[in-house]
This record gives C-alpha cells, sequence and structure tokens, in this order.
C-alpha cells in the first residue's frame, strides 16, 4: 500500500510538471537543450519533457514602453521628454525574434532604435515646434524609422506618443 502511494505520489509529480499554460495573451515555443521550435504554440495547455524542455511564453498584446529621455532641437537645446512606444510582436515572429535578439527585445532592439531615431529627427526641429502642430509630423517621422528597422524583425509598431515635453 505505501509502495502504491509512492508510486501514485511520483506519476502525479511528472505528470503534472510536464504541462504549461500559455496565457490568452501570450504564445508558447519549446525550447529543448537550447534550440528553438519554429512550432508556436497557442493558448493553453502544451504538454513538454520538463528534463529536457522549456516552454518560452512571449506576450503578443500591445505593450508600452515608456522612456524618459533628453531630445536635441535644431537651436541646440535639450528637451526633458516623456514618450510611449506602443508596439506588439507578430506571433508567428516568436521564434526569430528568440534567436536573434532574446526576450531582452526592448533593451537590445526597440530602445536603442527609438533613441537614434528620436534623436536624429528632434535635432532636424527647433523646440517650439514640439509643443506645436508639428507634434504629431515628429511622432509619424520616428514611427516610420522605428518600422523601418523593427518591422522584418516581427514588430509591429503601432504608435509612438511625445507625452510630455520641457525645456
Amino acid at each position: 500500500m505505501k509502495n502504491a502511494m509512492v508510486l501514485c505520489f511520483a506519476f502525479c509529480s511528472v505528470f503534472l510538471t510536464n504541462c504549461a499554460t500559455v496565457m490568452p495573451d501570450q504564445v508558447g515555443v519549446k525550447r529543448t537543450f537550447g534550440k528553438v521550435e519554429n512550432n508556436v504554440r497557442q493558448p493553453g495547455l502544451v504538454g513538454f519533457n520538463p528534463f529536457t524542455t522549456k516552454v518560452v511564453r512571449v506576450p503578443v498584446r500591445t505593450m508600452n514602453l515608456a522612456i524618459v529621455e533628453n531630445l536635441p532641437s535644431k537651436e541646440g537645446l535639450t528637451i526633458r521628454s516623456e514618450s510611449s512606444i506602443l508596439y506588439r510582436i507578430k506571433s508567428d515572429a516568436v521564434p526569430q525574434i528568440l534567436l536573434e535578439t532574446g526576450m531582452e527585445y526592448e533593451e537590445m532592439l526597440i530602445l536603442p532604435v527609438f533613441r537614434s531615431a528620436a534623436s536624429d529627427i528632434c535635432s532636424k526641429y527647433d523646440a517650439k515646434d514640439m509643443h506645436s502642430s508639428k507634434r504629431a509630423e515628429i511622432e509619424n517621422e520616428i514611427k516610420n524609422r522605428l518600422i523601418e528597422v523593427c518591422a522584418p524583425k516581427g514588430f509591429i509598431i503601432e504608435a509612438v506618443l511625445l507625452k510630455s515635453i520641457a525645456l
């Protein structure tokens, strides 16, 4: 009887640890011995071997990346700006993103591209333009530069917002 309970406990432990739940706003990708599978798992239960495989969950909902930075203006002034990037990941591009960029895609790809684009584009405009109707034009140019670099890598840039601008 005691052996049966131990066997039942061991069986339940192994059975319960070889499933992962992928939430509705995520997709999962299996990684076995460091190799990423191309098959993307949709929300629900995913079975895997817990000794050799891990299920990497990646959010595919719209994310808000808030940034505070100093931007140059045409006159040489430094403008403090609070910005937001609204983006999401194409679910079928998750294996490519994990292989090429990793889970630190915000720090490794999105932020550097945004900072470079924002500095380049804002330096073409006067400080007063960033407060006026040209703000939308600046946001659009930065968004287009982000799309140029990030779209081929599997990211959908929905909007770039310059929320707060101060000299």
